[in-house]
């Protein structure tokens, strides 16, 4: 049976009575707890959960008394601590939760339960508890509170996965297994489902109960203005057209119908407008009528907030969501209220469009982020499998907090599976923030040894580093070079060749992922019995699914038994067993990429050699100013020079740069940020790499001194080549 062994220590049966006074308790060894009486419902949520797991681990009850005194554990507040903060710590054998207030009670009695070895994932990835011991030294504490203070998900293109899996209606039964979830990951804040094949938040009953009882703040994106859907709602209690410069008073009155119904709901209030679903806002042509009426909004919407919950604005926590095109206004000179916070955004490919300025970082309501891990849109979707880097991830959201960003999180989970790592990642990064130093290899181990211990953790992180890896340089659902939302759709339905790849660099690819699928393969011998389900989601489909996509795309089916698209289809068959049935979807919206190939599609042909002076799994972060000197020796002489860089967004200014020097010759000055949706920022996201070219020129062979320098934050190298003409 693996064994689990969490923070300091699991102490055999024989230490019960030990002269120390530590904690301990044996298996059957009945609990009792004393908790403190608070009306908040989501301690008492907690405590439920908590009574649970003390039940599949110890195989015992917990039993809640009335004197403190005759309690093993002591559950109160201590106003004190900071907000949702705990801390746990033991005395005189017994184990003391304090929580700064209800939510920080609850995610104190939950540490309990990870104290035991309880996953997160118990339940969304059935990762079965262990039966265990459980002790704590005598001087065994931590204390703990949260870095961001709304932290949350985005439930989020739900039409293929959650919302057939849940029967086609995510109401409070649905919910209610969500928030579990987001209770054990420390998780406040939620976004709903708001595409129009599912039923609005706040027009299920029971809903809002749900949230209620497990702390969950409500919100909603950035098309969701006051509580509403409109994708949704205004064909249904709408009037007229959803345009604020000629039907502005039936949408107000649309927008209060909604306050009124969730006063008494913990909200944090989205303001701002967009069009029905996720197109720009109607009513306006130009950039001065944009900024105009988009202003005009804001101040009705705050006056609309102010009049119905009778508080005054400031009192009212709300976001606003400079998304897409809306950034373009708010950078014209849109005017947000101090006290709102603003919500800044990725390209939904993970890069950071906004950091806040100096004067941004001092505003009153903070900042925010919303971040992807699951897209629906240009240049491609990925909505299939968990391909997002969570080493890019990491980068992006360190960045983001050292510049502010620190009030409100959200990650767009799209069906919530198969995303576990990358969420609990977010969240976790949300709660700890910088306070704690580490890096995403430790993240992802102590990942693997908490769900399939210590004797496969090791060999599981190279495998997943791998698989992250391989998809940054191109997703799985992006290897059919096609394109979605194009104004030419025949032309880029068609699947074709990934045109930088030579035979060289499919076959390298196809080598590593036959490597890493083998690998996952021969490790399930080792994960036990109550973890292998949990295996199959966590580690096996995402892997082996993805192997066969590459497979199924450069032809390595001659020599298989099973053809990569049959493989896909039996392991997608695995994955919707009973419990699952519907949640994996292999193919949403049908796009060409999942179909299966009558052919194979080439590769590129490589024209050229190329002498490699530095490359990297994953970046070298350039701070300004720093140099980086290189030394080739040219056999060509006319080469050409090829600098890839991390493709992301300026951090301060507008602009990214560098420098090239050859040989002490003047440097020549390259910026490379993209703007919008442009045709360079789509191939970047899809390769994940930025490419300028230098060509040179010699009058002889010999060797030369390249010195690369960043000008501007934020430049970050991935690769230099030396290319030369075959």
């Amino acid at each position: 049976m693996m064994k689990k062994i969490l923070y300091f220590l699991l102490l055999v049966i024989s230490c019960v009575n030990s002269y120390a006074q530590d904690f301990t308790v044996s298996q059957g060894q009945r609990l009792s707890i004393f908790m403190q009486e608070i009306d908040t419902p989501v301690a008492n949520t907690a405590l439920e959960m908590l009574t649970e797991d003390v039940k599949a681990v110890l195989g015992s009850e917990l039993t809640r008394v009335i004197n403190r005194n005759k309690a093993d554990i002591i559950a109160t507040i201590d106003t004190e601590l900071p907000r949702e903060g705990f801390r746990l710590h033991v005395e005189e054998g017994r184990l003391i939760i304090d929580g700064a207030d209800a939510h920080g009670l609850a995610y104190g009695l939950l540490e309990f339960s990870r104290i035991m070895g309880v996953s997160p994932w118990e339940w969304w990835a059935d990762c079965v508890p262990d039966k265990a011991n459980v002790a704590l030294y005598s001087d065994f504490i931590t204390e703990q509170c949260p870095a961001v203070t709304y932290r949350g998900i985005f439930i989020n293109d739900e039409d293929f996965g959650i919302l057939p899996w849940s029967g086609g209606f995510i109401g409070p039964e649905t919910n209610e297994k969500i928030f579990q979830l987001m209770l054990r990951l420390r998780a406040n804040y939620y976004w709903p489902s708001m595409h129009e094949c599912s039923r609005p938040f706040f027009t299920i009953a029971g809903n809002r109960d749900m949230a209620h009882k497990y702390g969950i703040y409500v919100g909603g994106s950035h098309c969701e203005p006051l509580a509403t859907t409109p994708a949704t709602e205004w064909m249904l209690r709408g009037k007229g057209e959803y345009n604020y410069a000629t039907n502005a008073e039936r949408i107000k009155s649309f927008w209060s119908e909604r306050i009124r119904q969730v006063k008494d709901q913990e909200m944090v209030y989205t303001i701002g407008m967009r069009g029905l679903h996720d197109g720009a806002m109607l009513g306006a042509k130009n950039d001065s009528t944009k900024l105009a009426l988009l202003q005009k909004v804001i101040l009705d919407q705050r006056a609309l907030l102010a009049d119905e919950l009778k508080k005054k604005p400031k009192e009212i926590p709300q976001v606003f969501i400079p998304y897409k095109e809306v950034l373009d206004i708010y950078n014209n000179g849109l005017q947000v209220p101090e006290d709102v916070t603003i919500m800044w955004t990725d390209d939904n490919f993970g890069y950071i469009r906004h950091f806040p300025t100096e004067d941004e970082m001092l505003r009153d309501g903070g900042n925010g982020l919303y971040y992807h891990v699951s897209y629906w849109g240009r240049p491609h979707d990925y909505l299939w499998l968990g391909t997002a880097s969570p080493f890019l991830m990491r980068q992006q959201l360190t960045e983001a907090y050292m510049r502010g960003v620190q009030q409100i999180w959200v990650l767009n989970v799209g069906d919530i599976k198969p995303a576990e790592y990358l969420i609990e990642d977010f969240l976790n990064m949300a709660w700890n923030g910088l306070r704690k130093k580490t890096d995403e290899q430790k993240e992802l181990l102590k990942f693997m040894r908490r769900e399939f211990g210590r004797d496969v953790a090791d060999s599981l992180v190279s495998i997943m580093a791998d698989y992250y890896h391989l998809a940054f340089q191109r997703k799985p659902e992006h290897l059919g070079g096609s394109r979605t939302e194009e104004a030419d759709k025949e032309t880029w339905n068609a699947i074709r060749p990934i045109a930088e790849w030579s035979k060289e660099d499919v076959d390298a690819r196809v080598k590593e992922y036959k490597r890493i699928s083998d690998a996952v393969q021969a490790l399930e011998k080792q994960i036990p019995n109550n973890r292998k389900s949990a295996y199959f989601q966590l580690v096996k489909y995402p892997v082996q699914a993805s192997a066969q996509m590459n497979f199924k795309f450069f032809g390595v089916a001659d020599n298989q038994r099973v053809n990569p698209y049959d493989s896909i289809v039996a392991l997608t068959r695995t994955y919707n067993n009973k419990k699952w049935n519907g949640i994996m979807d292999m193919a949403p919206r049908n796009l060409p990429v999942f179909s299966p190939l009558t052919r194979t599609v080439p590769y590129a042909e490589s024209k050229i050699k190329s002498d490699i002076l530095f490359t990297t799994k994953t970046w070298k972060s350039v701070a300004r100013d720093e140099e980086l000197t290189f030394t080739f020796t040219n056999t060509d002489l006319t080469p050409q020079l090829e600098i890839r860089l991390l493709p992301n967004h300026p951090i301060e200014g507008k602009t990214l740069s560098f420098s090239v020097s050859i040989d002490g010759a003047k440097p020549v000055v390259y910026e490379y940020q993209t703007v919008g949706r442009s045709e360079e920022w789509k191939q970047n996201v899809l390769r994940n790499y930025a490419v300028r070219k230098h060509n040179l020129q010699f009058t002889d062979k010999g060797e030369h001194k390249i010195v690369f320098k960043a000008l501007t934050e934020g430049v970050n190298l991935t690769h230099i080549a030396v290319n030369s003409p075959k």
